[in-house]
């Protein structure tokens, strides 16, 4: 019968292997009451209850005692002749005491309704008139900017789908934002 390994070493090792993991897991099943986690876990009694402890557990100390279902009606009793000693506070209510001084807020009177604030002015033209462009028997054509765009165009004319060229001059051009109805005058700026 093969097992499917040609090297026997590490059939071997494998096997050992096996048997280290089966002694932990046997150690770690069946290994007692020795676990130091386990044993750190036990909450201590108080030292007033030591007696006690001890009744209960039938005479066996450090050892934890038995689980009782029985109702202890005197440990309750105990409780039930306790009486609530308070401050004098209504702990159901919110506010027991409501401050006296408290001061007015005084409100200004205005004779009339505030005036409504004034609309934004529109957004200036950002275009930056350049320069002409005149050919005979022609009207004449401007070169306007705006960043590296450059557009061409006449009277008339709307540029960059928003403005419309009014009035050229030979020092200035008037331009219309379509959008806004603000009319602006672009000064020629010099290159």
């Amino acid at each position: 019968m093969k097992l499917g390994a040609e090297n026997k070493k590490e059939v071997y090792a494998v096997i050992i292997l096996m048997a280290i993991a089966a002694v932990f897991l046997m150690r770690m099943f069946f290994s007692g009451s020795s676990n130091p986690t386990v044993a750190a876990s036990v909450p201590t009694a108080a030292p007033g209850a030591s007696d006690a402890a001890n009744r209960r557990s039938g005479g066996r100390s450090g050892a934890t005692p038995p689980l009782d279902p029985t109702l202890r009606t005197d440990l309750l009793k105990n409780s039930e002749g306790a009486e609530y000693k308070g401050t004098g506070r209504n702990i159901f209510e919110a506010q027991a005491e409501i401050p006296q001084t408290v001061a007015k807020v005084v409100k200004p009177k205005f004779i009339g309704p505030e005036p409504p604030p004034p609309p934004p002015p529109p957004p200036p033209i950002p275009l930056k008139f350049f320069g002409f462009a005149n050919k005979p028997g022609e009207p004449r054509s401007i070169f306007l900017a705006n960043g590296d765009a450059v557009f061409i165009g006449r009277e008339g004319d709307i540029v960059n789908r928003r403005y419309k060229i009014l009035r050229i001059q030979s020092n200035q051009v008037e331009i219309e934002d379509v959008l806004n109805n603000n009319r602006q005058t672009i000064p020629l700026t010099p290159s």
